[in-house]
């Protein structure tokens, strides 16, 4: 498979719920650009994880970024010194990957051309091995001085302050590890955000995990002249479509199991809210999801039904750009 390379433009945070503040950064345009190697395993949520801390370097420094897709043979390569994947691209300053099998050919290529790894979420393989480990706090990884402790997992989101008063977003996963799936409990919540909400216009998307059937029973239940809801599937979506969505609206619900979506909406500073679904057990994943309510962050369905209003989140979420600064400051990008 050919290796894409990404040219990356400097995008600048624009109102909403800023980052962080921090000192303007002045890049030295005569210096050459980093070279960043991304791994890729074509799974979309771990693209997005580390699509997510490209574009936060991309920020703060000159980067080119090339894609590396995932090859059988990486533990052989690793063992003999060599990585021929990496053909005549010049040499990493970065390697980044998401995914257990991203993690071998990532160690391959530094033993072959050098750069430092930055493995995202929880590998398999020894911490030790990698120079930098970003990892959710709900895998409670162990302090150590290569690993970064995040809120959730990074994504491409940013804090853009919406015009939008009457659009909200519905996210709606499905079945999972972590949580069990009430078709019709989930049905008519969405009916109730949709018939007490001061919002009229909703757009509902799915995931990979939805039941089949779900938009149309969805379609079949509420039948409301004065509201306008559309459907997308998640096989309509690019990958720029939820960011776009997330600018335009003024809230979004989400189903508790659709983690990774409940942290984008909360770095794109919206209000946001979980729709109830059975867990299977009382796991790392559904505390941490339990934890953000009891911080304020998110509000469940059973608190907003009692008459409180949807707040926004009670803390900045911009992990990406966090991750990116301490990397900066850890190797030189700055």
């Amino acid at each position: 498979m050919p290796l894409l390379r990404r040219n990356l433009h400097t995008e600048r945070l624009t109102g909403g719920r800023p980052a962080p503040a921090r000192a303007p950064q002045v890049r030295r345009e005569s210096e050459p650009p980093r070279v960043v190697w991304r791994f890729s395993d074509g799974k979309p949520g771990h693209d997005n994880q580390s699509l997510g801390l490209v574009d936060a370097l991309q920020r703060r420094t000159r980067i080119h970024c090339y894609d590396i897709p995932v090859q059988p043979g990486a533990g052989r390569h690793l063992l003999l010194g060599r990585f021929p994947d990496g053909g005549l691209l010049p040499s990493p300053w970065l390697i980044i990957g998401a995914g257990h099998a991203t993690h071998l050919p990532m160690l391959a290529a530094r033993r072959a051309r050098g750069g430092k790894t930055a493995v995202l979420m929880r590998p398999d393989l020894p911490r030790a091995l990698f120079d930098l480990c970003v990892i959710p706090e709900h895998d409670r990884p162990r302090p150590a001085a290569n690993i970064i402790v995040t809120r959730g997992s990074l994504n491409r989101m940013q804090a853009e302050r919406s015009q939008a008063q009457d659009r909200g977003l519905l996210m709606v996963g499905g079945p999972s590890r972590h949580y069990r799936w009430d078709h019709r409990r989930v049905v008519e919540q969405i009916a109730g955000v949709m018939r007490f909400s001061p919002v009229r216009h909703w757009v509902l998307t799915t995931s990979r995990r939805t039941p089949p059937g779900f938009a149309e029973q969805v379609r079949k239940t509420i039948f409301n002249r004065n509201l306008k809801l559309s459907f997308v599937s998640w096989r309509e979506t690019s990958d720029q479509w939820l960011g776009a969505q997330l600018r335009r609206c003024c809230c979004t619900w989400v189903t508790e199991d659709s983690v990774s979506m409940i942290y984008e909406a909360l770095t794109a500073g919206l209000p946001v809210g979980l729709l109830a679904v059975p867990p299977r057990r009382n796991d790392r994943v559904v505390s941490g999801v339990r934890q953000l309510a009891a911080a304020r962050n998110v509000m469940t369905y059973s608190d907003w039904s009692a008459g409180r209003p949807l707040p926004r989140p009670q803390q900045v979420f911009d992990e990406a750009n966090r991750v990116a600064g301490q990397i900066c400051g850890r190797w030189g990008g700055e």
